[in-house]
């Protein structure tokens, strides 16, 4: 069984209790404005050019069978030195060029890998996962995008005794939902906006499956943390915060709320990708923010009754 993943990094500590492996898989059915792995949004492998790189040297040309590099100057006449152009409407995304660049000005964002190959590289700390409380988190884009993929590596990793975890923005069939449920320890479950009309302003799509969706697990057994990402100017409102402490009330499945500051860590990737930055200019999140977000939403919480953790 295949799969399209982008990266695997091992030592993670932010993606679920414990020491982790978290594999990032490609293609994501939202289309977040502030989405900091713009490549991960396609499944296909994506190429980036990073300019600053380029030491100009042709291996790309002569790589490339598609003519999709070349070495002229603005007027089109050949010139030394001159300036490389990347026509990416003639590219095929075989990453030939990438493999031929020296510099890294080039880069293959994105492979095929088999589940087999994935657990190998996991099962490498395993001895971590034992001492942590830690395991495999499977990311994204949203492994639900490619769900037999998923599904493989989930139960061969239960099979070897693996704790696991799958970050989801949760916007899938209830029938994907379902057949994963067994087989995921936790669900980090990432709610972006909690206003419907304003959530598909955002990310491109109504709440409403989302919400099913976190309900139908929840109602299943299965344990979640939700995951805000906020970003000032967008979703970081009262409104938003009170209607997660709401929501998180009523469920009963919720280990924890975590806060996921707005960075800009992404914002170089759109231009390596040529892709429009629909957040270009805007700033970090502060920390002295963040804090605030965490003490309204644990009072929020408190009002209701509920000791959820906040972090």
């Amino acid at each position: 069984m295949m799969g399209n993943i982008f990266d695997i990094q091992r030592f993670c500590v932010h993606d679920g209790p414990g020491i982790r492996t978290t594999v990032f898989v490609k293609g994501c059915p939202l289309r977040c404005l502030w989405c900091h792995n713009p490549e991960s949004q396609k499944k296909e492998l994506s190429i980036a050019y990073y300019e600053n790189k380029c030491v100009l040297c042709g291996a790309c040309v002569a790589a490339c069978k598609q003519g999709c590099h070349s070495l002229i100057q603005t007027d089109g006449v050949t010139q030394n030195p001159p300036k490389h152009v990347f026509n990416r409407e003639k590219c095929v995304k075989c990453g030939a060029c990438a493999a031929a660049c020296p510099s890294g000005a080039l880069e293959a964002l994105g492979r095929k890998a088999s589940v087999d190959e994935i657990l190998s590289e996991v099962e490498r700390d395993k001895v971590f996962y034992k001492n942590s409380g830690g395991g495999l988190t499977v990311s994204g884009g949203e492994p639900l995008m490619q769900l037999e993929f998923l599904l493989e590596l989930l139960k061969k990793a239960k099979e070897k005794g693996i704790h696991t975890c799958i970050e989801t923005c949760g916007f899938a069939t209830k029938e994907a939902i379902k057949s994963i449920v067994p087989y995921t320890d936790i669900f980090l479950f990432d709610i972006k906006e909690t206003d419907s009309e304003r959530h598909k302003a955002f990310t491109g799509v109504p709440f409403e499956p989302i919400l099913e969706n976190l309900r139908l697990i929840d109602s299943l057994g299965a344990k979640t943390v939700l995951r805000l990402p906020l970003i000032p100017e967008k979703n970081l409102r009262d409104g938003h915060l009170e209607s997660i402490a709401s929501l998180a009330s009523i469920l009963n499945g919720v280990l924890e709320i975590n806060v996921m500051a707005y960075h800009t860590l992404g914002s170089s990737k759109y231009e390596a990708l040529d892709m429009k930055d629909e957040m270009k200019g805007s700033e970090a999140m502060s920390k002295e923010l963040k804090t605030e977000c965490i003490d309204k939403l644990t009072k929020y919480l408190a009002k209701l009754g509920k000791n959820i953790p906040v972090k």
